[in-house]
């Protein structure tokens, strides 16, 4: 037999979504069987719907092996330890804001289910004791996710209200987000752009389309220049819509994409990239989100509101402006 008392982190949840997540390794079968057999909270036999509360006493009437084989490594964290590369920009007891390096995943793939983001920034919660997923199901995670080679802030909730208030803020687009890049050419100040977006799976890549168009989904890019660097030009992007490749596309689109990116630069800008290539090794977008501002802070994050919080650009940004500085001198 084993007891649990749910937590703020696993209230709100409906009975059989807990078990699911608890019993990680057991089928869905199974788990309406225990439900029906061998759980009762606070005392009572409930249904799969019932929606659990902070303080809710749950019941399990099996054996500790059951428990264990089913529960497997999904209670401890067990095996999933990884070497930590990313940096803390701010944490306090509801956000982290991890700053992501170039070429890690925020999520796990199916290439790559171990070392990515999500699991590193939980695997340091564990140790620094903030968090313990021994008696809960909930795991921080993040709430925004940035592309592989894409660097900078990534938004991450400690528990499980602050998660849900962060997504929440960013769907009501209460949170800006800004990202630093250098592009080809020179945008002609600044600049609102406007569009939709159509994704092609096959080739993972994503088409623009005038916004007056039927198909893809709407998005907005806002480019702001910042210096001319020779051919190029510092641009501070604010990203209005989150979609997949979208700054990549969008400034491609208008004759100005991103240096390094192979995947929607053509023509001159392309045979730029070759040699940017053979001079930096750079071979990918350089792409930084590099601020990210809580216009309004809602719940248990309402103290966030006006409150900005910046990434600084990583050494190999740096080594590249300075590089293409010198080339002009």
């Amino acid at each position: 037999m084993k007891q649990i008392e749910i937590n703020s982190n696993d209230a709100g949840r409906r009975l059989d979504k807990f078990m699911r997540r608890y019993l990680a390794k057991a089928t869905l079968s199974t788990i309406y069987k225990v439900i029906r057999k061998d759980v009762k909270v606070n005392g009572k036999r409930e249904g799969n719907s019932y929606m659990l509360a902070a303080g809710d006493m749950l019941t399990l009437y099996m054996s500790d092996a059951r428990i264990a084989e089913w529960t497997a490594s999904s209670e401890t964290g067990a095996g999933s330890k990884v070497r930590r590369s990313f940096k803390i920009v701010y944490e306090d007891e509801d956000i982290l804001v991890a700053d992501k390096p170039f070429g890690l995943l925020t999520h796990g793939d199916s290439n790559e289910k171990k070392n990515h983001l999500a699991n590193q920034v939980k695997d340091y919660l564990i140790e620094t004791g903030k968090y313990n997923p021994r008696e809960r199901v909930f795991a921080p995670a993040p709430a925004n996710r940035l592309d592989r080679n894409t660097t900078g802030a990534v938004l991450f909730g400690k528990n499980s209200a602050s998660l849900k208030t962060l997504n929440e803020m960013i769907r009501e687009n209460k949170v800006d987000k800004y990202y630093m890049t250098i592009v080809y050419g020179h945008p002609d100040g600044e600049i609102d752009l406007k569009g939709r977006l159509i994704k092609d799976q096959k080739t993972n890549t994503v088409k623009i389309l005038d916004i007056g168009a039927s198909e893809g989904r709407e998005i907005e890019t806002i480019a702001r220049p910042i210096r001319r660097i020779g051919d190029f030009t510092l641009v501070e992007i604010k990203l209005v819509t989150g979609r997949t490749h979208q700054i990549r596309a969008h400034m491609a689109s208008v004759g100005h994409p991103v240096i390094g990116d192979v995947k929607y630069a053509g023509g001159r800008a392309a045979d730029v990239n070759r040699k940017l290539k053979q001079r930096f090794g750079l071979s990918t977008q350089l792409l930084h989100s590099c601020r990210i501002t809580f216009k309004e802070g809602i719940g248990p994050l309402e103290r966030l509101t006006g409150r900005s919080i910046e990434v600084d650009l990583p050494e190999e940004f740096e080594r590249i402006i300075s590089g293409l500085e010198q080339a002009q001198a």
